[in-house]
């Protein structure tokens, strides 16, 4: 019998179906495989830039779109110590002076020389606290004066130190436990709200202001209120050295 006399065996051929499946796996593995890899580029967590040097210049540091000229070591979070775009970034000011806080380790030495040469250690009631961040849909403060608050006052306002007013918020209202405190006379002048006092915890402020789509937060003690007006022009000397493009147009504007 020769080669060609055997029975040749009969392929069995896949259906058309199948093949289709198969193809539509694959096609729909390997968009799913990209996917995996764009969405993993995207979110993958980026090696931070090294912080600016705490003794640096001012750096140029935008928020919501405006720009800030920042000391680098007035920011609270080293993270933050970069120029670029910030969504907030954290500051602290020594007062009256205006100035930064020394590093860690050059207050812990102030603090020995203090107590050595004057008895008594660095006070954190010295320090404003400066939060700079988006205002995104919030009303800004001064729409925030005169359409929200006056829905939550509790009573008629009594009389501050040096022409302020003091009006306190009711209980059960978001600002249960503060004060609106303000100028009698013209409430935009200045206002700050306030918690009060508890015991051995001292009430503290925070005073708002809006720059175009940035917002300022302020934070002090209540106790400088004594001294608002002193207080009120050291927060505009403080913004003014944090944007002074804004300043410059100020001044243009009152030489015209």
């Amino acid at each position: 019998m020769t080669a060609h006399a055997l029975p040749q065996s009969k392929r069995r051929r896949k259906p058309r179906g199948v093949w289709l499946s198969l193809a539509f796996i694959l096609g729909f593995g390997a968009v799913a495989a990209g996917l995996i890899t764009f969405i993993s580029y995207v979110l993958w967590p980026s090696w931070p830039a090294k912080p600016v040097a705490r003794d640096a210049p001012a750096v140029p540091i935008t928020v919501a779109g405006v720009l800030f000229e920042v000391p680098p070591a007035a920011i609270r979070a080293a993270m933050q110590r970069q120029p670029g775009a910030h969504d907030r970034i954290d500051l602290v000011f020594l007062w009256p002076s205006l100035k930064p806080p020394a590093a860690v380790g050059e207050a812990a030495a102030s603090a020995v020389d203090m107590r050595n040469n004057a008895g008594r250690a660095p006070r954190t009631a010295d320090r404003i606290f400066v939060t700079i961040a988006d205002l995104g849909n919030v009303l800004a403060p001064a729409e925030r004066l005169r359409s929200i608050y006056p829905r939550y006052f509790a009573a008629l306002a009594t009389a501050g130190p040096d022409g302020l007013a003091v009006l306190p918020f009711r209980a059960g209202t978001p600002y249960d436990g503060e004060d609106l405190i303000y100028v009698a006379e013209n409430p935009e002048q200045f206002f700050a709200r306030c918690t009060r006092p508890a015991g051995t915890v001292p009430g503290t402020c925070i005073h708002e202001r809006s720059m175009e789509a940035a917002e300022i937060t302020l934070r002090f003690p209540r106790e400088w209120l004594q001294h608002w007006r002193t207080v009120a022009a050291g927060f505009d000397r403080l913004v003014a050295l944090l944007h002074p493009a804004n300043e410059s147009r100020r001044q243009k504007a009152n030489d015209r």
